[in-house]
């Protein structure tokens, strides 16, 4: 188990995966969020994008698998998180979220960790920071 004690500035951990058609659909259900964006290709055709685009926050929750399966991992506290949507991720978008710690408050037993997503292309697709408490020893 990762702790505050054994985790270090500069420590990082990623997840990746391609974005399906499913995923987007299975999201709009869970969430409610059934925006022509991402649901609708014909109102897609006309937006700025000229096709159908994840929901923002689909992309985000991989960094959430990140902080709660390998850095810090399981039993990992998310207090918070700061994002910027930068570009869109389409269906088929392979994009990978990775966590870098960047703070350390041991006497709070809090770190704060950059968090970006990026797509195949190694385009920034989300940037952020996220304050997390690990688990205790």
């Amino acid at each position: 188990m990762k702790t505050i004690d054994t985790i270090q500035v500069g420590d990082s951990a990623s997840f990746t995966k391609t974005v399906t058609e499913t995923d987007i659909i299975l999201y709009a259900g869970i969430s409610g969020d059934f925006n022509p964006a991402h649901i609708d290709a014909e109102h897609a055709k006309a937006s700025m994008f000229g096709q159908r685009i994840a929901h923002g926050m689909l992309s985000a929750g991989f960094i959430s698998n990140v902080l709660g399966t390998q850095l810090p991992g399981p039993g990992t506290i998310y207090m918070g998180q700061e994002l910027r949507f930068v570009k869109p991720v389409f269906i088929g978008d392979t994009v990978t979220a990775t966590c870098t710690v960047t703070e350390r408050i041991v006497e709070k037993n809090r770190l704060k960790l950059e968090t970006i997503v990026t797509n195949q292309k190694g385009d920034q697709v989300i940037t952020g920071t996220a304050t997390v408490m690990p688990p205790k020893a």
